[in-house]
C-alpha cells in the first residue's frame, strides 16, 4: 500500500484503487474508495458544510518479517513497509502493514476493525481464505461495482438506529436488514454502537447490512464507490450531535406541529371536513391540524382539488385558520397517464422510466408512473403546480404520501432516474421528494417547513420531514413494533416521527378489542413527537357518486373522531388532548433541542442514562424528552406493568404521586385511562391530577 497526504486527507493507493480518509466534523472521519481515475463527487447524505479539520496524519516505515522465518535469517529477510494513520479529535484510523484499517478512540481502544481473512504476516496466525475486508467487484463491461465492506464482530456490542423496520427488534445485533424502502420500511443507514461510535453507510444503493456474530457486512449491490462516515463519542448524545452536524437537523417545529392532528380515511367533501372541525372546536377540544386525505383530486398527478366535492378550497382553508386549525393536504408522487400534467412531464424527462416492459409503476386507482424527484427540474415543476393550487390558497403543510416510492412490484433493477439506475440511488428518493417542497416553501418565505412523509433516508430531517410508519396493522403486536421503529428512527437522526394512532389497516369500529387498542394507542400518541389520529376504519362507507369525469372515486372508512367511540372513550381521549396541551412548553423545549443538537424527542433509555447498564437492555419504555419516562401499555387486558427506573435519581409516578429511588423495577398502575408516566427528581409537569389508587 502506498500512502500520501494533503493538509487534511490521508490517501492510500494500491493498483487502480485509492482510499481517501479525511476529517468530516468533530471526532469524525469520512472514508471513500474508488477504482476510477476520479472520485465520484456525490456527497449523498453528507450535505452540511463543516469547518475544515486539522488532522494529525502520520506515514512511517516499519520492519516486517514473516513469523516463520528462522531466527538466524530474520535480520537479512526483514523488509521495510509503510503504515499510516489519521487522527481527528477522539477518533483515529490506522492502516497496518497489510493495508487493513482499524479505528480507535482517544484511549487507544479499538472501536471497529476491518475483517480480512488473508495471510496476516504480523499476526500470530495466518488465514489464507482470500476474503478481503473491502471489495469493489466490477460488473463486466461496466463502471459499476458491487461494494462489500466487512468488519469484525464484537460479542458485547449492541447496535441501534438504521431507521424503521417492521419487527420486534430494537437492538439490531444479530439482524440482517434490507437497505431498501417499502411501505412501512424506511432504511436510514446510520447505526449507533454501544462501543462508542456511530457509522453512516453513505450510499443510497439497494443492498443489505448484516450484524452477525462472526462479522458485520455492508453491501451495495450497484455503486461507483465505497463511502462511509464514522464518528466517536463518549455518550450517545455526543455521537448524535456529530452525526447530525454532518447530515443536517430539523428546523424548529412550527407551533401547530406540537398539538393534536385529526385525520381519517377520508373526508370526502369540503362540508364533511368543516363539520368535523367545527364540532371539535364547539366541544372545546384542542386541534391544530386537520387532514384532507388522498383523492380529493380527480386524477393522480393533477395536484389540485376536485371542485365538485371541494368547491371553495380557499374559503375552507380560511375558515379553518379562523378556528386555529391548519389544513394538511395529501399529495402523491404518482402521475396518471390521463393527468393534465403527464404529457408535459413526460416530454421533459420528469418521470421515472422502466428499462423493460410498459412504463406503469402502480395501477391502483389509475395507471400511474412516479415523478422523478432526483431531477431538479421535476421537483420544481411539481412544486409550481402545488404552489398554484394549494399554497396560494393558504395551505402550509403537505402530506407527501407514497414516498418510498411504492413500486408495484419492487423490481428495483427495472427503474431509472435522472441520477442513474434505481439500484444505485433509489434510497435517496424520499429525501429529494421532501426537498422539492422544503425548497419551494422556503423560497416563498416560510421559515420552518414541516411536511408529513411516508419514508425517509439519511439526512431527510434537514428538509422538515416528519416520518410516519406507513400502513400498519391495527393490533397490539403492531403497536409494539412501532415503538422500536420510533426509537430507532430517532437514533438514526430523524426526531420527527409518528404513527397512525390505532393502526391503519383492520380497525373495526364495532369491535370492543379494537376500542381498547385505540385507547391505549391514543394515550401513547400523546407522548410521540407528533400526536396524530388516523386509520382506515372498517366497515367502509361507499360514496354517494362513485365516478367523477370517468374516474372511479375512492370510498371512505367509518368515522374516526374522538367522539366516534362512545362517551367513555371520549372522556379518556379528552384527558390526553388536554394533557398534551398542558405539556406544550415542555414539548417546545424538546423541539428546540432537536433543532439545535439533533437529539431525538422520544429516545431509548440508554440515551439519557448511558452509564446505567440496565438501560441498554430496556426497550418497552422510553424517555419523552429528558425528564418524562413513558411506559406504554402494549398488551391487551392489562391493568399494570413493570417499569425500570434508571439509577442516579428518584422518580415520581405521575398518576399516584409515589416517589421511588432509581435503579429498581417497580409495578406501575395502568387502568384503561392511565398510561404509566414517571418524572425525574426536581421536575414537575402538569400530567395527571394525582389520585392514589
Amino acid at each position: 500500500m502506498h500512502y500520501t497526504k494533503t493538509d487534511t486527507r490521508l490517501i492510500a493507493s494500491q493498483g487502480t484503487a485509492q482510499i481517501w480518509i479525511e476529517p468530516w466534523g468533530d471526532n469524525s472521519l469520512r472514508i471513500r474508495m474508488t477504482k476510477a481515475a476520479d472520485m465520484d463527487s456525490n456527497d449523498w447524505a453528507l450535505t452540511e458544510e463543516l469547518p475544515a479539520g486539522s488532522p494529525c496524519i502520520t506515514i512511517e516505515e516499519v520492519s516486517l518479517v514473516e513469523p516463520w522465518i528462522p531466527e538466524a535469517e530474520k535480520e537479512a529477510r526483514t523488509k521495510r513497509v509503510s503504515v499510516a494513520s489519521i487522527q481527528n479529535g477522539l477518533i483515529t484510523a490506522r492502516f497496518n502493514a497489510e493495508g487493513w484499517l482499524t479505528f480507535y478512540n482517544e484511549k487507544g481502544d479499538v472501536l471497529l476493525e476491518e475483517q480480512w481473512r488473508n495471510r496476516d504476516r504480523l499476526d500470530r496466525y495466518c488465514v489464507p481464505l482470500r476474503v478481503d475486508g473491502r471489495e469493489m467487484k466490477p460488473y463486466p463491461s461496466s463502471d459499476d461495482y458491487r461494494i462489500v465492506q466487512r468488519f469484525e464482530a464484537n460479542e458485547d456490542e449492541k447496535i441501534f438506529g438504521l431507521g424503521q423496520y417492521q419487527e420486534g427488534i430494537t437492538n439490531k445485533k444479530g439482524a440482517t436488514l434490507e437497505l431498501a424502502h417499502r411501505n412501512t420500511q424506511a432504511s436510514v443507514p446510520f447505526m449507533l454502537s454501544s462501543r462508542g461510535y456511530g457509522l453512516l453507510w453513505n450510499n443510497p444503493a439497494i443492498g443489505t447490512v448484516t450484524f452477525a456474530t462472526n462479522k458485520t457486512e455492508w453491501i451495495a449491490e450497484h455503486s461507483k464507490k465505497l463511502d462511509y462516515f464514522i464518528t466517536a463519542g463518549d455518550t450517545p448524545a455526543q455521537i448524535l450531535v456529530q452525526y447530525t452536524a454532518a447530515t443536517g437537523r430539523v428546523p424548529m417545529m412550527p407551533e401547530y406541529g406540537m398539538g393534536f392532528w385529526q385525520c381519517k380515511l377520508r373526508y370526502r367533501t369540503q362540508e364533511e371536513l368543516l363539520t368535523v372541525a367545527r364540532k371539535h372546536k364547539s366541544l372545546g377540544l384542542p386541534m391544530d391540524v386537520i387532514v384532507v386525505d388522498f383523492f380529493h383530486w380527480t386524477r393522480q398527478g393533477d395536484f389540485k382539488f376536485e371542485r365538485r366535492d371541494f368547491p371553495d378550497p380557499a374559503g375552507m382553508i380560511q375558515e379553518l385558520k379562523s378556528l386555529g386549525i391548519e389544513l394538511m393536504a395529501s399529495v402523491w408522487p404518482t402521475i396518471d397517464s390521463k393527468s393534465e400534467n403527464y404529457g408535459p412531464m413526460n416530454e421533459q424527462g420528469y418521470l421515472v422510466y422502466a428499462d423493460r416492459g410498459m412504463n406503469i409503476m402502480m395501477n391502483w386507482m389509475g395507471e400511474t408512473v412516479f415523478f422523478d424527484a432526483t431531477n431538479p427540474g421535476a421537483r420544481q415543476y411539481v412544486w409550481e403546480r402545488c404552489k398554484e393550487n394549494y399554497y396560494k390558497d393558504g395551505i402550509r403543510i403537505f402530506w407527501l404520501d407514497e414516498a418510498e416510492p411504492e413500486y408495484g412490484p419492487y423490481d428495483f433493477d427495472n427503474y431509472r432516474y435522472y441520477l442513474g439506475p434505481a439500484m444505485q440511488c433509489t434510497n435517496i428518493y424520499p429525501a429529494l421528494y421532501a426537498k422539492a417542497y422544503y425548497d419551494g416553501m422556503r423560497a416563498e418565505g416560510q421559515e420552518a417547513p414541516m411536511n408529513l412523509v411516508r419514508c425517509g433516508w439519511a439526512g431527510s430531517q434537514r428538509y422538515g420531514t416528519l416520518i410516519w410508519s406507513g400502513d400498519i396493522h391495527s393490533s397490539f403486536r403492531s403497536m409494539r413494533e412501532q415503538l422500536q421503529a420510533g426509537l430507532n428512527m430517532g437514533i438514526a437522526g430523524i426526531p420527527w416521527w409518528t404513527t397512525d394512532i390505532g393502526g391503519f389497516l383492520g380497525g373495526d369500529v364495532n369491535n370492543a378489542d379494537f376500542k381498547e387498542l385505540l385507547i391505549r394507542w391514543f394515550a401513547w400518541g400523546a407522548f410521540c413527537p407528533v400526536f396524530r389520529l388516523h386509520g382506515e376504519r372498517v366497515p367502509h362507507i361507499e360514496p354517494e357518486q362513485a365516478v367523477i369525469d370517468g374516474v372511479v372515486q375512492m370510498n371512505s372508512g367509518s368515522a374516526n373522531e374522538v367522539w366516534s367511540y362512545g362517551e367513555d372513550a371520549l372522556a379518556i381521549f379528552s384527558k390526553y388532548l388536554f394533557m398534551r396541551e398542558r405539556l406544550r412548553p415542555y414539548i417546545r423545549e424538546c423541539m428546540k433541542a432537536s433543532h439545535t443538537t439533533g437529539e431525538p424527542v422520544m429516545r431509548a433509555m440508554f440515551f439519557d442514562f448511558p452509564m446505567d447498564p440496565a438501560c441498554w437492555n430496556v426497550y418497552d419504555q422510553y424517555m419523552f424528552g429528558p425528564d418524562i419516562l413513558v411506559a406504554p401499555i402494549l398488551t391487551a387486558k392489562t391493568s399494570e406493568r413493570s417499569v425500570y427506573l434508571p439509577s442516579g435519581t428518584t422518580w415520581t409516578e405521575s398518576a399516584t404521586g409515589r416517589v421511588y429511588e432509581g435503579g429498581q423495577t417497580v409495578k406501575a398502575i395502568a387502568p384503561i385511562d392511565i398510561i404509566p408516566l414517571f418524572v425525574r427528581a426536581g421536575k414537575e409537569y402538569p400530567l395527571y391530577e394525582i389520585t392514589l389508587f
